[in-house]
């Protein structure tokens, strides 16, 4: 498991190699693909090994390694507009896992409830109040300007359940209910 753990947290360290691109709606927030390896660590290792494995990347983030998406890390990234995302790296994989663990529903549909639950909406949740506190933004502005980005994170949800449920579906850990 911990071996898993560590590939999981390297996977959504490699995913933050694909360049960023910024939309002027959100200035300093970039589209990701990192949030697709927190909905696969929750998807494959569980609530408890989804949250460890992005707790070990957020811990190796901010211990300056430039791992986010444009080179980024470091201790700077908790003044930063998007620290409220990074942070809920760590809730998103477990609530992915969490409810992948306990919905009983055929596996795609499960999958992809979970991923979009807690890679999407725990993100959501934790990100964009921090977005509005640190960028003098009203929620509703944090809110609206995020929104932006809700196409391509259904479009990530859907990869994550897809790949769980059949390229990673060996790997995946047992679920216990």
């Amino acid at each position: 498991m911990l071996v898993r753990i560590a590939l999981m947290a390297a996977l959504i360290g490699a995913l933050g190699l694909v360049p960023p691109f910024f939309l002027p709606v959100l200035p300093g927030v970039p589209i990701t693909t990192q949030n697709l390896g927190v909905m696969l660590a929750g998807l494959v290792l569980g609530a408890r090994g989804g949250a460890a494995a992005s707790g070990l990347f957020v811990l190796v983030v901010l211990l300056g390694a430039p791992l986010l998406t444009g080179g980024r890390g470091g201790l700077g990234l908790l003044a930063g507009p998007t620290v409220g995302f990074f942070l809920g790296f760590i809730p998103g994989a477990f609530v992915t896992g969490w409810l992948a663990e306990r919905l009983r529903l055929p596996a795609f549909a499960g999958a992809l409830v979970a991923a979009f639950a807690g890679g999407v909406l725990v993100l959501y949740a934790c990100g964009i109040p921090a977005l509005a506190g640190i960028a003098g933004l009203s929620l509703r502005q944090a809110a609206l300007g995020s929104a932006v980005f809700l196409p391509g994170d259904v479009l990530k949800s859907v990869a994550a359940a897809l790949l769980a449920t059949t390229v990673l579906r060996p790997w995946r850990v047992p679920h216990r209910p």
